[in-house]
């Protein structure tokens, strides 16, 4: 019998190539006066760090070393950890510089609601966005497998809120899109308020992750983002006796689309 053959999380074959440098941020002139601390999210979002991404601990050292007024964080990351993603959120939250996150390719899963941590969200020329429902592994008999269903839709409905936040709607509008796994372009993103404003003078980046663990490996193969209604707008009366995710899938395509 042949040995499966070994793949890594986001790296497919290639095994990670020992450490990298650690987050760190430089210092850029913004017009006359300011200047902007900048660091940049090209990796997976992982507990463990080092090698095998960035970890919110990691991150947050970079962040206590800031003390300019203006943070730029540039993301290229297909994401990871909701937790370590949680915390990396909220330390930018909880900074008291102003902050701009620029997606300058990829912000997928984890990495899409660290976006929406900054005062203003740009979407670079040809870059993307994903959001998905949280995923999660478990070993047990049917009651494991049944709480691990609901603290996968709790913590599903928590990153739903972090998007209704920032493009307004409804928790459960935002939830719809996640379970269906929804790719924006960057005019895309803008146009569903999960980003304020797209800019075509940055550099296009190229990315090498493998998004192969995802329903769909980029926007030009998954199909386009419908519209985020505050209201549900359901063709027919909901059926009763389905799990939070199968009444997610059906408001999804019960709406109506203009």
């Amino acid at each position: 019998m042949p040995t499966p053959e070994l793949r890594y999380r986001f790296h497919g074959r290639i095994a990670p190539q020992g450490p990298r440098e650690p987050v760190k941020a430089s210092i850029q002139k913004v017009g006359e006066d300011g200047a902007a601390a900048v660091l940049r999210l090209y990796d997976p979002i992982d507990s463990w760090g080092g090698e095998w991404g960035v970890s919110a601990k990691e991150f947050a050292a970079a962040l206590d070393e800031i003390t300019t007024d203006e943070i730029r964080l540039h993301i290229n990351s297909p994401g990871g950890e909701v937790f370590e993603g949680i915390a990396i959120l909220n330390a930018l939250r909880n900074h008291p510089a102003r902050v701009t996150t620029v997606v300058d390719g990829l912000a997928a899963s984890a990495a899409s609601f660290i976006a929406m941590g900054g005062d203003e969200v740009v979407m670079s020329r040809n870059a993307e966005m994903m959001i998905h429902d949280a995923w999660g592994l478990g070993i047990g008999n049917a009651a494991d497998m049944r709480d691990l269903a609901d603290r996968l839709d709790h913590l599903s409905n928590n990153i739903a809120s972090v998007y209704a936040g920032k493009a307004g709607g409804s928790t459960e509008d935002w939830r719809a899109h996640m379970v269906a796994e929804t790719w924006y372009t960057a005019d895309e993103a803008v146009a569903s308020g999960l980003a304020d404003r797209t800019d075509d003078k940055a550099e296009r980046v190229e990315n090498r992750f493998d998004l192969g663990v995802f329903q769909y490996a980029g926007r030009d193969k998954a199909p386009a983002p419908q519209p985020v209604a505050p209201v549900p707008d359901l063709t027919e009366p909901e059926p009763t006796g389905m799990s939070a995710a199968a009444r997610h899938r059906h408001r999804l395509n019960s709406r109506k689309v203009a």
